[in-house]
This record gives C-alpha cells, structure tokens and sequence, in this order.
C-alpha cells in the first residue's frame, strides 16, 4: 500500500506517537483481563447510585458468560443486546465477549420489523434485552431463529436498591408494556446460575469478529459493519495515545456517559477506552430526561463528558444546569454530528471547558481523527487523524484532491471495518482498491493540519449550479438568538433546481421567519440563504441525538 503525505502529524502533541504497535495489541478479551486485575478495587460503572468495582463486574460479566457457554453457545455465536444504558448493559457486554461470542448491539426503541431485520441479517440466537422492550421482541420472535431470550429489570445488579428502581420504573412511571415470552429467562436467573456453572477459557484471536455494528439505517437498509478484536483494539489503542497523555493526570477519572453504549461512540470511548485506563463510568440511562440528567449531575463528582450538539445544547439552556459542579470537568467530547459554534461557545462559558470533537463512523470502530485534548477554544473542525490512521480527501474519479480542495474523506488504518456482514457488494462499494474506506463525508485539509467537515455527499444542495452545504446555513441559523434548533435541507425549485429550506425549533417564541432571513442574509451569500423557513415544535432525531434530515425531505417528497 502507497503511503500518503501526512502533514497533521507536524501538530500532534509531543507525547503523541505517530503511529501504535499493531504487533502487540490485544483482544478485547485479554484487555478486559488486564483491567479487571490491575484495577479490581477501583469504581468501574455507577448507575441509579449503585458502584460496581472492576473485579465486581468481572464477576457478573463471568456469570453472563458462563451462562451462555452451558447453553451451548460455542465461539462466533451472535448474542443481541437490547438495553440503554443500565448495569445489565456492560455485564452482558463483557460476558458474550469473553465466552468468545459476537455483540450484535440492537437500538433498543427498534421496531418489530426493525429488529426482525437485524437479528436475521446477523443470524442472532439469542438476545439480552430490558424488559421495557421485551413485548418488540414479542412481536418479533415468530419471524426469527431466536433460541433463547433473556429479560433484565433496570434494577439488576443494584442489590436492595435495584428493587426499587425496578419497581419504580414498572409500576410508577408505568413505562413497561406487557409482554409473555415463554421460557424467556430473568437476567438474575443468568448470573445465578452462570456463577455456578463458570466460564471456560476460549481462544480468542485478533481476527475473530468481536461485533455487527449495524449503521443506523438512516440511509437505507441498516448493514452490520463487522468489527474484528483487532479493529476495536486498535481504535482503544489510538484514543489513548492521542489522549491518553491528558486525560491520564486525573487518577480517578469518572466519565458521564449518556449517549447509549448500544452506539458505536459510546461503546469504544466511554465504555472500552475507560475500562482500559481504569476510569468508572455514570451510566445515565435515560438522556432525554434533562432535567433527572441534571439531578444525577448534581449528585456525583465527574470528570469526563461526551455527548453529541443538540445534548449539550439541551443541557447548557436548561436553567436548572446552573446548579452543577463543573470544577472537575477537565474533558468534554463530541462527535456523531457536527457540533456548532454557538452552542460550543456557550458550553466553554458554563463549565469552563472547551468541547473536543471528533469524527468517525461506525465502520471505523469508530475514532478516525479528534482535535487535541489541550485546545483552548472551539475550533469547528474534526481534528487530526488519530495515529496509524491516513485520510485522503478524493474526487469522484477517487483521484486525491490538492489540499484547500473539498473532497470525499477516505480513511486506512487498522480500525477500519473487515468489511459489511454477509455483504460483498456493499463492502465493494465503500473500499477502494489501496484499502481505504470511503465514508461518504466530504472535507477539507485546512493549513493547520485540521480536516473539516464540509457535509454529507448526499445532503449538499445545488441552487443554480453552486453548492449549498446545510452544515454552514444552520451553523449561522444556530446563532441567530431566537433559534433553538434547527435543520437545513434542499427542496426543488422551478427557477434554481434546488432552494434552501431551513426547519427551526424557537428559542424566542416572538421570531419570525423574516427576522431569521434578514439575519440570514447578514451572515451568508445570497443563494445560501432559506428560501423558505418552517417553524417545529421539534425536529427528528435518532436516539443518539442526530438531526434526520432525511426525515424532513421524505416529508417535504410526499
């Protein structure tokens, strides 16, 4: 393979290596060996205000495990996992893996059919989901090769205080649908008597497929990106060696983890990487519950953030937000969509510290590049290439693009995906013949060494034969005071092809569409401006958070 020249690396820090040892990495299994032992008495996951130490997860993910192994479930075996972000998540996480099976990680608010799609794609014969979605898998379960389904309760592993919060979340808040699985198994019945039964060592080798990271399906039919131990091994090994050097001075790191591990973001840099460096994680089960999000804040001492715009856009306008302790926080993180200026800035001014974004998808398990950890200020890109990655901004030909030059980011580098499951074609489309995955994104190298987002290939907008890219116009729109959210798309037009149209959330219930406009035209070139402005109580977002533009322009073709 041809090298490319690589000019960010003239700004990496100077702690930072160029490049990590493939030739040492280990498996996710033996990295969780290595954890577990160095770190045993250490704080590892906190929820509902329930600790679990390392070595007290060690033993719940063995039983897991264990379970699944008496079972019958042999190596390569896919097991679905069907929960936000509750204790029972990382336990059944870290058993599938160590009894040398596949994660098949599903969003939990899927759909039947949904759901019925990706668990035959993977060919998943088991599945470990909470019971708040037990009646999906109901509903489901005629139509797949399901062998054994296990329920957990939002309390497991709490101890006296996961009956209440079980309680709670059922009878309370009455937010369990009924559900009847015959022979489904309670998830307490699974640590039982995979404690007794044990785990039994399996030889797990770089090249065996650790997960099925399915794409969202905001785009089509979602596609498993199948993740080996190498790949995600490999992205462990790169964050740390870009922040690593920072985050590492706090010997007692507790990172607020909200965005769901079921999503590929979450599960390597909240979940994986703070099992490495021994840092715990406050697992927040419910985000969109601001308001219980800031109560939970305000009741534990954190240092480490991530999220995604519109979370840190909700928690920085919330009145109650003011009550928190940010003395600690020394990292807040961002990625899965473009983070803007405004909101940005406004974090900085509550906590005091800049938002670090990052880029990658899930076939790039996923951290591609990242801003360095020490900047000072917002800098509206997604950073540098991580170590041993190469990213080459190409033309549809596939012929690099001179730098300044937008372009399709492409990226090689030891995280990139063994390819789509069971899908040749598909992996044919995305894979260059020099071994680089084409993400779709198009970017720009800037002087600095950045690369910066400039949108979506298929989101631009062309007016009159010039191109409109919606990150830009909401960006603007976004400062605008009396704007709250808002999302840009492209509709037909007779004259131009195509027109802007902006869909907006008001933050000043008195703005009007001519205001937005005039501030509009104030701040960007005449084509760029929305030609129409439609006013939303919400936009439509994925789980995760991200904007669905494409939602909005199914709306606008029917």
């Amino acid at each position: 393979m041809n090298a490319i020249a690589r000019p960010w690396l003239n700004h990496y820090p100077d702690s930072v290596p160029t490049e990590i040892d493939v030739t040492k990495l280990p498996t996710l299994n033996m990295l969780l060996e290595q954890s577990f032992r160095q770190y045993a008495a250490k704080p590892a996951f906190i929820s509902f205000g329930k600790t679990l130490t390392f070595a007290e997860m060690e033993s719940k993910a063995r039983a897991v495990g264990g379970w699944l192994q008496a079972q019958g479930f042999k190596k390569g075996d896919r097991v679905a996992l069907m929960m936000p972000n509750v204790m029972a998540y990382p336990a059944s996480l870290f058993g599938v893996l160590m009894a040398g099976l596949t994660v098949v990680n599903v969003n939990p608010l899927y759909t039947a059919r949904e759901l019925t799609h990706q668990l035959n794609d993977s060919g998943a014969e088991a599945i470990i989901v909470l019971e708040n979605f037990a009646h999906v898998v109901q509903e489901a379960l005629p139509q797949t090769r399901l062998k054994k389904v296990i329920v957990a309760r939002a309390g497991d592993l709490l101890g006296f205080k996961g009956a209440i919060v079980s309680f709670v979340a059922k009878h309370v808040k009455k937010v369990v649908p009924a559900w009847s699985i015959p022979h489904a198994v309670p998830f307490a019945e699974v640590i039982a008597m995979g404690g007794r039964a044990g785990l039994r060592p399996v030889d797990v080798t770089l090249d065996d497929v650790a997960f099925l990271q399915y794409t969202g399906g905001t785009t089509g039919v979602a596609k498993g990106a199948t993740l080996t131990h190498r790949n995600v091994s490999a992205n462990v090994a790169q964050a740390d060696a870009f922040l690593g050097w920072a985050i590492r001075k706090e010997p007692n790191n507790v990172m607020v983890t909200a965005l769901p591990l079921y999503h590929i973001f979450a599960l390597t840099c909240c979940c994986l990487f703070m099992v490495k460096i021994g840092a715990a994680c406050l697992l927040i089960a419910n985000p969109r519950d601001i308001p219980g999000f800031i109560k939970i804040l305000k009741t534990t001492r954190f240092t480490l953030m991530s999220g995604v715009n519109t979370l840190y856009n909700a928690l920085a306008n919330h009145p109650d937000i003011k009550g928190v302790d940010f003395s600690r926080l020394s990292f807040s993180v961002a990625g899965g969509m473009a983070t803007q200026q405004v909101v940005a800035q406004k974090w900085k001014s509550l906590t005091g510290c800049s938002i670090v974004e990052g880029y990658g998808l899930s076939e790039t398990a996923p951290v591609a590049s990242i801003n360095r950890p020490d900047i000072k200020d917002f800098t509206g890109s997604i950073g540098y290439p991580v170590p041993s990655t190469e990213i080459d901004l190409r033309d549809s030909d596939g012929k690099s693009v001179p730098q300044g030059e937008p372009g399709e980011i492409c990226i090689r580098g030891p995280q990139v995906m063994a390819g789509y499951w069971n899908r040749p074609d598909e992996t044919a489309k995305v894979m260059t013949p020099d071994g680089f995955f084409r993400s779709g994104d198009v970017g720009v190298l800037q002087p600095d060494g950045l690369f910066k987002i400039v949108d979506r290939l298929k989101d631009m907008i062309l007016v009159s034969g010039f191109n409109v890219y919606p990150n830009e116009v909401e960006d603007v729109l976004a400062s605008h005071p009396g704007v709250l959210e808002v999302a840009v798309i492209g509709v037909p037009d007779a004259q131009s092809g195509e027109a802007v149209a902006a869909y907006v959330v008001k933050r000043d219930p008195e703005v009007t569409a001519e205001s937005i406009r005039a501030f509009a035209k104030e701040n960007l070139t005449a084509y760029k401006v929305p030609k129409v402005i439609h006013f939303r109580d919400a936009l439509p977002k994925t789980p995760v958070g991200k904007v669905l533009r494409r939602m909005l322009r199914d709306e606008k073709a029917a």
